[in-house]
């Protein structure tokens, strides 16, 4: 087999690839890693069909890209966790392997990944790669959509441009949990969770291009009152997540699918929550907090 990979909505050319050629539980060479990270460069999200891989499998694969985040944004640890500390645990299954009660914390917490958001932008380092397997789907619905920052910065007009270019936002779980009426954080938690900085509009390391840096984990600009903070997020979230610069995934069994958190935002959407839906997410981290990196 020989690795390809081509965008799957030809008229957004740069924008969501499939990958075809390659079989992840046999593993994947050096050259075939820089092949990928290409197409990570290009499209931002990447889909590998048919790939049918366990946790070790998904790890080993991760491992090629990066530094691996441990779950620490879970809001279930320790022994009462269904999975290693490396994978994050995206289902509504309990540690006994049942569909959790609809007043489930856990399952409320996890409601929060309906918004749309930049995975572990509420860490000082944030995320680079999101892997995400599905090993059971629903018959219907929870699909996840994407959206294109890259896009989005670069429609949006020139004062607002230079209005946002420089300005340094807050991001916190508590923020993003918050917008859904979730409170219910024990001391250590909010501990945990305080705001950490991040730059509002990034540079790609390696294709030089900016982005928009939203999730619903930003809650304050430095030095803005919140309110007006609030709704400059809210603006640049809508004008981000038009039609025009979203895909929606409509996932089958075995899809895994690798996207790049400098450039995009995603959401799950709504399901029938009575069926199973068990997805297991590995993390590669950024090389730094964002404020050290290159603006």
């Amino acid at each position: 087999m020989t690795l390809a990979i081509n965008p799957i909505n030809p008229a957004r050319p740069d924008f969501v690839g499939e990958v075809s050629g390659v079989d992840l539980r046999q593993g994947i060479t050096a050259a075939e890693a820089v092949a990928i990270e290409a197409g990570m460069d290009r499209f931002g999200v990447l889909v590998f069909h048919d790939q049918d891989i366990d946790d070790q499998q998904q790890l080993a694969f991760s491992r090629h890209f990066g530094p691996l985040e441990t779950a620490t944004g879970d809001i279930v640890q320790g022994e009462a966790r269904r999975l290693p500390v490396e994978v994050n645990d995206i289902s509504n299954l309990e540690r006994s392997g049942k569909v959790m009660a609809r007043d489930d914390r856990k399952r409320l917490f996890s409601l929060g990944n309906m918004l749309w958001h930049s995975d572990s932008s509420f860490k000082p380092t944030p995320a680079k790669y999101s892997l995400l397997s599905a090993r059971v789907v629903p018959g219907s619905g929870g699909n996840t959509e994407f959206a294109d920052m890259r896009a989005a910065w670069d429609a949006l007009d020139a004062e607002t441009k230079a209005l946002v270019r420089d300005l340094v936002t807050e991001h916190s779980q508590l923020f993003s949990r918050g917008i859904l009426g979730f409170t219910d954080f024990t001391p250590e938690e909010v501990a945990k969770w305080q705001p950490v900085p991040q730059r509002l509009v990034r540079r790609h390391p390696r294709t030089g291009r900016l982005s928009l840096f939203l999730s619903a984990h930003a809650g304050a600009i430095q030095g803005w009152p919140v309110p007006e903070a609030r709704a400059l997020l809210r603006d640049l979230t809508e004008h981000a997540t038009q039609r025009e610069f979203v895909h929606a995934h409509v996932w089958r069994p075995h899809d895994l699918v690798v996207w790049d958190n400098r450039v995009t935002m995603h959401r799950a959407r709504r399901y029938d929550a009575t069926q199973v839906r068990d997805l297991h997410r590995t993390t590669v981290a950024d090389v730094a907090p964002t404020l050290e990196q290159a603006a």
